[in-house]
């Protein structure tokens, strides 16, 4: 029996990692499998393990208030060293591009311990663009064994590092597995639906099912009939603090009173960098709605309710083609540009104009609508955790 502990610690780790521990759950005669979970993230990690029912078998717990990166990093390390200790197990699985994931990754190396990483080779070469989780995966990737690519574009650019092509496997992403999950879930359960509508509207957003909500019939807005449009917004990149945010806000705020029959709703982040200049520069329009964090189950709901998708989210990016939103990405590069290829995202960065103008074609031409919510997604079919555990019960 091999020994695998599953190491993660944000909401974005959670999501992606509980169907693979699930998955490996199945095998109990050939994987013993444990879970610790950093915390790093406290309660949005705690919504997702909740939702996938999944009780860690180690909680590092080091969330403190005012952290930062040195914390975080060190904070890991020292923790996990007694957990590697006890456990000692045959393989450490990390994931994407935290701090949790290159310090555990680090830990592991110290101790000898072999490391393979979920959704490895996504690549920027751009250490400033995601900063820090560009340097996070370059570096958690030298210090791995295993690579489960979700693209053969990320196994390329793995190869292209010298990284030995033995043990890189294309497998998908996982967060198709976790977003076909939970959509079942809702769509075999009306009650759901309904309990999530009310949710929402408890975290400040009217229920998607109220009467006074807008209905849209005009022939200048032929996208979705006879419904609400509606515009989704997550925003969190530390690269867009400050200056960059407030020209997001302005975009924002543009597009509300360009399109005031347009619902725009907004979870904020906890971070304080996030949520002063938004709540500063669009608090108050009608039409906005500045909402609390949701978990990740009324927040696949309400992605699967919305129109447009504009976001700084990495994840999103692969999660939302799923359900056929066009995704309008806050960010000047991505590590994501399958999804470019393809046509399911465009990069507007954080200029204004750029925002607006993009916002605008999709909201008035159906045409430029279709295109990008009907292409293909590049990045999984749903069965990425079992590409994952099926190589590992034949190769490990």
């Amino acid at each position: 029996m091999k020994k695998i502990l599953i190491v993660f610690g944000t909401r974005p780790e959670a999501i992606k990692m509980c169907p693979l521990v699930h998955e490996f759950k199945k095998y109990p005669d050939i994987f013993q499998t444990k879970v610790c979970v950093t915390a790093q993230h406290r309660e949005m990690l705690d919504q997702v393990l909740s939702i996938f029912e999944i009780v860690p078998d180690y909680d590092l717990n080091i969330m403190k208030e005012g952290q930062d990166l040195f914390d975080i990093t060190s904070r890991v390390l020292l923790e996990i060293r007694p957990v590697l200790k006890d456990f000692f197990p045959d393989l450490v699985l990390i994931h994407g591009d935290t701090t949790t994931a290159f310090a555990t990754s680090l830990a592991a190396f110290y101790e000898q311990i072999p490391v393979g990483h979920i959704e490895a080779g996504l690549r920027t070469y751009d250490l400033t663009s995601p900063w820090p989780e560009e340097a996070n995966r370059q570096l958690s990737d030298r210090l791995c064994k295993y690579h489960f690519a979700p693209t053969q574009r990320n196994a390329d650019c793995l190869l292209s590092e010298y990284i030995s092509g033995e043990h890189i496997v294309v497998t998908g992403n996982t967060v198709i597995d976790a977003l076909y999950w939970v959509i079942k879930k809702i769509d075999t359960n009306p009650s759901l639906k309904e309990t999530l509508s009310k949710k929402i509207a408890d975290f400040g957003y009217p229920s998607l099912h109220s009467s006074n909500h807008p209905i849209i019939q005009s022939s200048n807005h032929p996208i979705i009939q006879n419904e609400p449009k509606l515009i989704l917004i997550t925003g969190h990149r530390r690269e867009n603090f400050g200056q960059g945010f407030l020209n997001i806000c302005e975009a924002i705020k543009e597009i509300a009173n360009k399109y005031p029959e347009v619902d725009i709703v907004y979870p904020l982040h906890l971070n304080p960098n996030v949520r002063k200049p938004v709540s500063d520069v669009l608090k108050g329009i009608k039409n906005v709605y500045l909402i609390e964090p949701l978990d990740y189950l009324p927040f696949v709901y309400l992605m699967s309710k919305s129109t447009v998708i504009l976001t700084d989210s990495g994840g999103i990016q692969e999660e939302a083609p799923g359900l056929g939103k066009p995704v309008l990405v806050m960010r000047d590069t991505t590590e994501r540009p399958e999804g470019l290829e393809a046509g399911t995202v465009k990069l507007v960065g954080t200029d204004k104009s750029k925002i607006v103008a993009e916002m605008s074609l999709l909201l008035d031409d159906k045409k430029a609508y279709d295109s990008m919510s009907k292409a293909y997604n590049p990045y999984g079919d749903g069965k990425s955790c079992e590409r994952i555990v099926g190589y590992l019960r034949d190769n490990l």
